[in-house]
C-alpha cells in the first residue's frame, strides 16, 4: 500500500535554578544558552529537596500505563508522569553511529525506532552473526549515554532478500518452486506473487521455521536486555501474507487480512511474545496490524496475554500512511483519510487498554500544498490518539526526497517542520491540549494538576528549530510558586509545587 521508503534542542547555560518568584502568580522566565532569567535580581532562590533533585534528573522511562476517562491509555514513568515519545526510524540499510543518536537528541527527539533484520542476525541457519549483535549492543550503549529510548523493529518488506527486499533470510525462504515476477511500478504488489505467498505460508506453518524464529528473537533479547534505553520490541514490521484471493478486490483483501490476523498472525505473536519474555521480563512488546488499517479497516487481531509477572507491557504499533500519497499523489483532505484512520485505529487499543505508538508515518515529500497540510494534520492527529511516534526516515536528501526527514544541509526537510516542533516529553498531571504556532513561534501546553504536579517535573523539549535564541516560558494557573530549571540538552523543566489539584495549568513558550 506504500512505496519504498528509502536545530539544536535548547541547551541552558545555568546549571540548576530552583527560582521561586514568590509574589508572581503567572511566572515568566527566559531560558537560553546565556541566561535563565531576564533579571536575576527579581528572583529569590530556594534549594530543592533531595527528592526533588532526584526527580529532576530522572530519565522518563515507561514503566506502566494509565487509562484516561476517554479510554485512551498513556505511558507513565515511576513518578506517575504521562510520557510522550517522539522520534525517528534509523538502521534499515544504514549504520547507526553515536553521532546520529546525538543529533537525534539535539533535534528534540527522545526515541529511536531501530530497524533490524533476521537475515543480519542469523545469515546462516543456527549461526548468529556476533559482529551484528555487538553492533546492536553498541547502539543501545550509545542510547544509554544520550538518554534515548530504543524500539527494536524486527523489519521485513516483501518477506526478505530472496525477493529483493529485506527481512527473513534466504535459508528460511521456501517458495515451493512457484514463480516470482517483480512489479517495477508497484513493489507492494510483489506481496501477492505466488512465491512470496508460499514463503509466508511456510514461515507461519512450518515447525522448524517457527522454532528458528523463536530462537533468534530470544537470542537478540538476551543480548540487549538490561539496557536502560531499551523500550522494547516491535515484533513484526507490516505483517502480511498469505493473502489469497484477488489482490485488486478490496473485499477479498479485507476478508483474507482479517483471517490472517485472527489465525496465523495471532499465533506468531503469541510465540514471539513468549520468545522475548524467555530472555527479558521487562521490555515492552508492540503488536502491528496489517497495513490495511491505513485504508480505514479496523484490525481483527485478538487480545494477547503478557506472561510478565505483574502488569502487562504490551502496546499497539500501527503505521499511518495514505495509500494515494504513497503512490505519488498530493494529499486531498476531501478523502477524509485522517478521520477514517482515527476511527479505524481507536477501537482495538481502547478495548485492550494498550498505549499506541505509531511506528512509521510521513509522506515521501512534503513540498506540495496537500502534503504540507498532511504533515501538519498528522502531528495534531497523533496527539489525539497516540502516546508516541517515529517518523520515517532519519536520512538527508535534497528537498527532503525519499521520505528523508532532513534536507541536504541537515535542516528539517521542507514541509516536515511540524515533526520538529516543541513538545512535552513528560507531563506531571493530566495532559490537555498541546500546540505550536510556527508563525508566532509560540508553544502552548495545558494540563490538569494532580498530586504528581506538585512533586514531579514536567519536561519541555524546546528545540532550536523553533527557538534559536532561547525561549521565554510563562506559567499560569499554578499558584504563586513556579520552579523553572535547566534540563541540559533535553530542554527545560518545570516544578509546580503550589498547583491546586484539579486546576488548569497553562504553559507558554515564546521566542526571546
Amino acid at each position: 500500500m506504500r512505496l519504498r521508503r528509502v536545530a539544536t534542542t535548547l541547551v541552558l547555560g545555568v546549571a540548576l535554578l530552583c527560582a521561586v518568584p514568590a509574589a508572581v502568580p503567572a511566572a515568566a522566565l527566559e531560558v537560553s544558552a546565556r541566561t535563565a532569567v531576564r533579571s536575576e535580581s527579581t528572583v529569590s532562590r530556594s534549594e530543592p529537596t533531595a527528592a526533588q533533585r532526584g526527580r529532576a534528573t530522572a530519565w522518563p522511562v515507561p514503566s506502566g500505563t494509565v487509562t484516561s476517562p476517554d479510554g485512551r491509555t498513556h505511558f507513565t514513568d515511576r513518578h506517575g508522569r504521562v510520557l510522550r515519545l517522539r522520534g525517528l526510524n534509523l538502521g534499515k540499510t544504514d549504520t547507526v553511529t553515536e553521532g546520529r543518536i546525538a543529533r537525534l537528541v539535539s533535534d528534540g527527539f527522545g526515541l529511536l525506532r531501530l530497524n533490524i533484520q533476521w537475515e543480519k542476525a542469523e545469515p546462516h541457519r543456527g549461526r548468529y552473526d556476533t559482529g551484528y549483535l555487538r553492533y546492536l549492543d553498541r547502539v543501545l550503549g550509545w542510547a544509554d549515554r544520550h538518554r534515548v529510548l530504543v524500539l527494536i523493529d524486527w523489519h521485513q518488506d516483501v518477506f526478505g532478500p530472496a525477493f529483493g527486499h529485506n527481512g527473513i533470510p534466504h535459508w528460511a525462504t521456501r517458495t515451493d518452486g512457484l514463480p516470482f515476477e517483480p512489479n517495477p511500478e508497484d513493489w507492494f504488489a510483489d506481496y501477492f506473487q505466488p512465491a512470496v505467498q508460499a514463503a509466508f505460508t511456510h514461515l507461519y506453518d512450518d515447525p522448524d521455521l517457527r522454532a528458528a524464529q523463536t530462537a533468534v528473537y530470544a537470542k537478540v533479547a538476551a543480548v540487549l536486555r538490561g539496557h536502560r534505553s531499551l523500550l522494547g520490541y516491535d515484533l513484526f514490521n507490516e505483517p502480511f501474507g498469505p493473502i489469497p484471493g484477488d489482490p485488486t478486490n478490496p473485499d477479498d483483501q479485507i476478508d483474507a487480512s482479517a483471517a490472517l490476523e485472527r489465525g496465523r498472525l495471532a499465533a506468531m505473536y503469541r510465540r514471539l511474545i513468549d520468545a522475548v519474555r524467555s530472555a527479558d521480563p521487562d521490555a515492552w512488546l508492540f503488536l502491528e496490524p496489517t497495513v490495511l488499517v491505513g485504508q480505514g479497516v479496523p484490525t481483527s487481531l485478538p487480545g494477547f496475554d503478557d506472561p510478565r509477572p505483574g502488569a502487562d507491557r504490551l502496546g499497539y504499533a500501527p503505521h499511518y500512511y495514505d495509500t494515494s500519497v504513497e503512490s505519488g499523489a498530493d494529499w486531498d483532505p476531501s478523502g477524509r483519510f485522517i478521520e477514517n484512520y482515527e476511527t479505524a485505529i481507536g477501537g482495538y487499543p481502547a478495548a485492550h487498554r494498550l498505549p499506541v505508538l505509531v511506528g512509521e508515518w510521513g509522506p515521501p515529500q512534503a513540498t506540495t500544498p496537500g502534503n504540507v497540510e498532511l504533515i501538519r494534520r498528522q502531528v495534531a492527529s497523533m496527539d489525539r490518539f497516540a502516546s508516541g511516534w517515529a517518523l520515517w526516515y532519519g536520512c538527508r536528501a535534497n528537498n527532503g526526497g525519499g521520505y528523508c526527514a532532513y534536507d541536504r544541509d541537515g535542516s528539517p526537510a521542507p514541509g516536515k517542520e511540524p515533526a520538529f516542533a516543541p513538545y512535552a516529553p513528560a507531563v506531571a498531571g493530566t495532559p490537555g491540549t498541546e500546540s505550536y504556532a510556527p508563525a508566532t513561534r509560540t508553544y502552548t501546553l495545558t494540563l490538569t494538576a494532580d498530586r504528581t504536579t506538585r512533586r514531579a517535573w514536567t519536561l519541555l523539549s524546546l528545540p532550536a528549530t523553533a527557538f534559536p535564541d532561547g525561549a521565554r516560558v510563562s506559567v499560569t494557573g499554578a499558584g504563586p510558586v513556579v520552579v523553572v530549571a535547566s534540563n541540559g540538552p533535553d530542554g527545560a523543566r518545570l516544578l509546580l509545587p503550589a498547583a491546586r489539584v484539579g486546576a488548569t495549568v497553562r504553559v507558554t513558550a515564546t521566542v526571546r
